[in-house]
């Protein structure tokens, strides 16, 4: 006996979309209802909780056993139900199906992989299966004809029942399956191990300030009301919120119709107005609109009972780089923080301060979005050290591509921006000096032109806000590649060694960068210089389908607008996209095994940074810094540096 595989099917009141696993699990309403599992290849055994059945003994000596690998999808949820029941046991006895698939380029959830891997019917995942969870596992409405019953239970439709075990065996099946596929291309020990600390982490938790997310809230509902009252008040209308209802009272104001007030018009159209009523209800409506509570009210939905959020981070979430995606909370979007006052309006709220708040900062909603961060907070007698990558993207970039100037100017400690700006246009930039005004072009330079970005990256960094037209646009982003030619070559390269492994069925590697490609049952896989592999899947050089007589570069993947399965095209700039950011992630890897062999407690991370929790009076920031910045080994050469800062609760330096 080597492998264990097994799913739960379980019930709470707790929604786990919006709440999350371990709220839902630590609710009281919580139950198990059945337990799939199966030794091996051996057939699936059923175990029917809700019927009176006990756990089996041969599961449980499996399950004491570490030399017996568990294997779930999504096996964070299976683990956290066994340390609610069982005991806890530490993550290194998993294995992760969902982990193993978004390393191999696949989707995540068991049905989408079962798709993309084009499962039979008979092995892939029920279609039946939302239904029946929506009948058992969820609280159903008390009628009369239902007998007043708040749950569906088993002797309530035995067919259904019946059909219900039948899913859970098939979940086991599949995940079964998908593992046999997959199983080839295992993730690496490091990768292992990092997949490990992620789930201790998403077991700690970040510990919020539920006081505060309390008032925020409160005060956010309090100032909606009184905005409303006064739309009300000013427009007559019986909702304000409606758009139909609000197009005709501003089409009697102002004479005219408005066929749209959409957010990409309304500010065309407010500037249109001509009324004073019309643009105040017009600014009403704005901040009435405006969402600065919504992080807040999901802290509060997944809290645990000792206010900790956890489960917040989807380990390869982010696909085929490796990187972290989001859940619950997203602490990857949250808003920005800009007050000088930040601790007195954070005490305003937590002290229910409302109409000071409201008078002091001409509303609500603006401070209360720029505290959201700052609900965050550190243990009882510890502080926060937030520290991250200064620049990294373009470190890792200039190191693959040997752009010598631009390592030396990390290396010399010179901001990236002002180097930029005056390798392409040929004079000293200093920021608040010399040519300081050219610094801002040097920033978009460098986000929209290292991956092959043209005239409409430069404008989705802000361009065309700067007053540059097109003309202008072009001619910058043609100064930067002029200024970097080795990365521009590293596109070219990268991509012909693509190609030439795809074409070839081949190993090949990029005269630029060094990068490694190999093509393996119809897998493009891409070895990076830590030794971790991306995967294109299905991957082919054929004619475009969207440029007739062109030969592209594609693989199958999943379309991050549409979510489907479906055949994308490729060229060099995003190859180096997807080399660079899977490296920077690498480096974060690194960066979090050397602090969490140094005892630093870390609980967030976001993007390129690092949150731990430290005791008052321990060890410095510098000293965190100084460890994500070390040498790596996998990197020579590769100019890291890493900053940071202390707070009492978490925020934006």
């Amino acid at each position: 006996m080597d492998k264990l595989f097994l799913d739960f099917e379980t019930r709470s009141a707790i929604d786990i979309k919006k709440c999350g696993a371990f709220r839902y699990i630590e609710d009281e309403s919580f139950d198990v209802l059945l337990l799939a599992y199966a030794f091996d290849d051996r057939m699936v055994r059923i175990v029917d909780f809700a019927s009176g059945e006990t756990w089996p003994e041969e599961f449980l000596q499996a399950l004491r056993d570490p030399a017996v690998t568990k294997v779930a999808h999504n096996a964070i949820f299976e683990r956290t139900v066994i340390g609610k029941l069982l005991g806890y046991t530490p993550p290194e006895e998993w294995l992760d199906t969902m982990h193993l698939a978004a390393q191999c380029g696949l989707p995540l959830s068991l049905d989408a992989i079962g798709k993309a891997l084009g499962l039979p019917e008979d092995q892939a995942k029920m279609r039946e299966g939302k239904a029946l969870i929506r009948y058992f596992c969820q609280p159903c409405k008390p009628t009369k004809s239902n007998g007043g019953r708040t749950w569906n239970l088993s002797k309530h439709d035995p067919e259904k029942w019946y059909t219900f075990n039948v899913y859970c065996k098939r979940d086991v099946e599949t995940e079964r399956t998908i593992f046999h596929t997959l199983e080839h291309w295992m993730p690496s020990s490091e990768e292992r191990r990092f997949w490990c600390l992620d789930a201790r982490i998403n077991e700690r938790g970040v510990h919020i300030d539920r006081k505060m997310a309390q008032f925020a809230v409160a005060m956010d509902q309090r100032s909606k009301e009184e905005l409303t009252a006064k739309a009300v008040a000013l427009t007559g209308l019986e909702n304000p919120k409606s758009v139909s209802q609000v197009k005709t009272w501003l089409a009697d104001q102002e004479g005219k119709e408005f066929p749209s007030l959409n957010k990409k018009v309304v500010a065309d159209v407010v500037a249109s107005l001509t009324s004073d009523a019309s643009r105040e209800f017009m600014a009403l409506r704005s901040e009435l609109s405006k969402s600065s509570t919504a992080k807040y009210e999901a802290m509060l939905r997944a809290a645990c009972a000792d206010d900790h959020v956890r489960g917040t981070f989807q380990f390869y979430g982010a696909n085929r780089t490796g990187r972290f995606a989001g859940r619950l909370v997203q602490y990857q979007n949250l808003p920005q923080n800009h007050m000088e006052d930040l601790d007195e309006a954070r005490h305003l709220v937590r002290g229910g301060h409302y109409t000071a708040l409201k008078a002091l900062y001409d509303g609500v909603s603006q401070p209360l979005s720029e505290l959201i961060r700052t609900a965050l907070i550190p243990e009882p007698g510890h502080q926060f050290l937030v520290a991250d990558f200064s620049a990294i993207e373009a470190r890792v970039i200039a190191w693959m591509a040997g752009e010598r100037w631009r390592l030396d100017a990390f290396r010399e400690g010179a901001d990236i921006y002002c180097a930029s700006a005056s390798q392409a246009f040929h004079v000293p930039v200093v920021k608040h000096g010399i040519n300081g005004h050219l610094r801002q072009k040097g920033k978009i330079m460098e986000l929209a032109c290292g991956y092959g970005g043209g005239i409409g990256a430069m404008k989705a960094f802000g361009a065309d806000k700067l007053g540059m037209t097109e003309e202008e646009m072009q001619e910058t982003v043609d100064l930067w590649r002029e200024s970097s030619p080795r990365i521009c070559e590293f596109w070219r390269s990268l991509e012909k060694a693509a190609v030439r492994s795809v074409v070839r069925r081949a190993h090949t590697v990029s005269e630029i960068g060094g990068i490694v490609f190999d093509m393996e049952q119809g897998v493009l896989w891409m070895t990076l210089p830590s030794g971790r592999r991306i995967a294109y899947w299905g991957a082919r050089y054929e004619e475009s389908h969207r440029s007739a007589g062109r030969k592209v570069l594609s693989y199958m993947g999943q379309n991050q607008q549409t979510k489907k399965w479906e055949r994308i095209e490729t060229w060099g700039g995003k190859l180096v996209e997807n080399c660079v950011q899977s490296t920077a992630r690498d480096c974060l890897r690194e960066a979090m095994f050397a602090l969490d062999a140094a005892g630093f407690d870390i609980r967030a991370h976001v993007h390129d940074e690092v949150i731990v929790t430290e005791p008052l009076g321990g060890r410095s920031v510098e000293e965190m810094a100084a460890l994500m910045g070390g040498p790596i080994p996998w990197a020579p050469g590769l100019p890291l540096r890493a900053d940071g800062y202390a707070c009492p609760y978490y925020q934006k330096d």
